[in-house]
């Protein structure tokens, strides 16, 4: 099982990313997934996350509003839309995979390497 994730970069505060996580090696659509961050010197932090039905998400009190899940089944894919970003928004986004009932908590049975997301005042 592989989870590639990309889209990561340097963007000053109020500006917008999309995160994509490639997924393979598993049935994609069966898979809940989930994004976690992790900034310098802190603990890994869950950031939001969508049930394999697609029906279900959940975020982090800090993202609500402005950071959105959401998947490509066809494309083996999920996203992170982020906007109106702020300093400490800063971190490596990685996101993971887990397979149960479409209702969390979610536990998860692989995890990707990261992306780094970068947000300058």
């Amino acid at each position: 099982v592989q989870l590639q994730a990309s889209g990561g970069g340097l963007v000053q505060a109020g500006g917008s990313l999309r995160l994509s996580c490639a997924a393979s090696g598993l049935t994609f659509r069966r898979y809940n997934m989930g994004w976690y961050r992790q900034a310098p010197g802190k603990e890994r932090e869950f950031v939001a996350a969508i049930s394999w039905t697609g029906g279900t998400t959940d975020y982090a009190d800090s993202v609500k509003g402005r950071f959105t899940i959401f998947r490509d089944n066809a494309k083996n894919t999920v996203y992170l839309q982020m906007n109106n970003l702020k300093p400490e928004d800063t971190a490596v986004y990685c996101c993971a995979a887990g397979y149960g009932s479409e209702y969390g908590p979610y536990e998860y049975d692989y995890w990707g390497q990261g992306t780094l997301v970068t947000v300058s005042s």
